[in-house]
């Protein structure tokens, strides 16, 4: 862990697209719950395996190739490491988060769901957390359950309980809510899941970045998030799972690496995690992810999430007193992410002026239409914070949002 407490003024430094600028403005990013900036240690990372040290993994015994394949092992350890896994071997390699998901769905369902089981989500998923789902349950002739949440945003835990039952298989859900910021309380949620005999999933994508996860502590069977949204690069996610439950599915794909032999007649498969790595994996994404989490950790998760909470506070204060805004997602207990509409403004005229401006912020469903109906609206301005925002970034935009209030009304 960091000895001190970092300076996240000093640390915008190390991002290069943070002093770009937008429509000759400053470049002010608010916009993390999509994708994170990446720090030059990210880039160098993967251009220093591109120009100096580029060889496949798994399959020579060429220098090159031995390098690639101990550091792609290395950052699989690291990983495990910064999740609190068991065993390295709980580290599954994807494309991200999406293919995690459907990863589970499809080897978990194959395995484990049967017709008239249930599968549990609620309703305040992203859709990546709820299609896969859909199509589990179509092919296995499961039914698909949802729990709902309140006025707040937040999860009504008691219907949740209400909901579960003998044959409920899998319980599917958010850590932190992309749309709401709401944070989902795991633990109490696991609990209860596992004693009705329920396996669960935590769809990590927007808390592995900003919080410390310890999925030991938690007690999830599976733990997913995307390499993009913690300053690594796109193309590469995690899937943590428990080590008996990864032994127990079968195959997600087949093809090179992911086998122990092959005869026309039969085909034996690698042991974890090689099982799940079907082909040439993403090396140069992985030892991005492999930069990401080592950045990370010498800033140290706390240090993240108190940052990250004190700009969230400094914002919902001085949004709230702004004439005619409404925020959507008041939960108790939030992530780094405030939605909000302007009365009378459609989302997307106020994201468009505020581009216009320099600010980059996300606009409309934000991949939950379910959370838009339940609100009844058809979408919001979101704004999502990384370590290297701060509160001038927020003064400027609070600036900025009165002025466009007044030209849009």
């Amino acid at each position: 862990m960091p000895s001190m407490k970092p300076d996240f003024m000093q640390l915008r430094n190390d991002f290069p697209m943070i002093s770009k600028t937008m429509h000759d403005k400053p470049l002010v990013y608010f916009d993390s719950g999509a994708t994170a900036q990446k720090p030059q240690v990210v880039i160098d990372k993967i251009a220093d395996f591109y120009t100096n040290h580029y060889g496949t993994v798994h399959r020579a015994v060429y220098e090159l190739a031995v390098y690639s394949t101990e550091e792609y092992q290395r950052v699989r350890q690291e990983v495990a490491t910064f999740l609190h896994a068991a065993k390295p071997e709980e580290i599954i390699f994807t494309r991200g988060t999406t293919e995690s998901i459907n990863l589970v769905a499809y080897s978990f369902g194959k395995c484990f769901v049967h017709p008239g089981d249930e599968i549990l989500i609620t309703e305040m998923e992203h859709h990546s957390n709820i299609v896969p789902w859909q199509i589990l349950c179509e092919d296995r002739g499961a039914i698909l359950k949802v729990a709902p949440f309140n006025e707040k945003g937040e999860l009504d835990l008691e219907a949740f309980a209400k909901l579960l039952s003998e044959k409920t298989k899998l319980v599917a859900v958010t850590h932190v809510s992309n749309a709401l910021g709401t944070v989902n309380p795991i633990k109490e949620i696991v609990m209860l899941a596992h004693s009705a005999g329920a396996k669960v999933l935590v769809d990590g994508a927007q808390a592995a970045p900003h919080l410390a996860v310890d999925v030991q502590d938690l007690d999830a069977d599976f733990y997913v998030f995307s390499g993009h949204k913690l300053y690594g690069p796109t193309g590469i996610g995690i899937l943590y799972g428990k080590e008996e439950l990864l032994n127990a599915m079968p195959p997600y794909q087949g093809g090179g690496d992911m086998i122990e032999s092959v005869t026309f007649d039969k085909t034996e498969y690698s042991a974890l995690p090689m099982k799940f790595e079907a082909g040439t994996p993403m090396i140069a994404e992985v030892f991005g992810i492999g930069a990401a989490v080592a950045y990370l950790n010498r800033i140290g998760m706390e240090n993240i999430y108190h940052h990250e909470q004190d700009l969230l506070t400094y914002f919902t204060t001085n949004l709230q007193q702004v004439e005619d805004v409404r925020i959507i997602g008041t939960a108790s207990d939030k992530g780094a992410i405030v939605s909000f509409l302007v009365d009378g403004i459609h989302p997307l005229d106020m994201g468009t002026m505020l581009d216009l401006r320099g600010f980059a912020l996300r606009t409309g469903h934000h991949c939950a239409q379910p959370v838009m109906r339940h609100f009844n609206i058809p979408g919001t301005v979101r704004a999502s914070f990384g370590i290297y925002n701060h509160r001038g970034e927020i003064d400027s935009f609070i600036i900025n949002l009165r002025e466009v209030i007044k030209l849009l009304k």
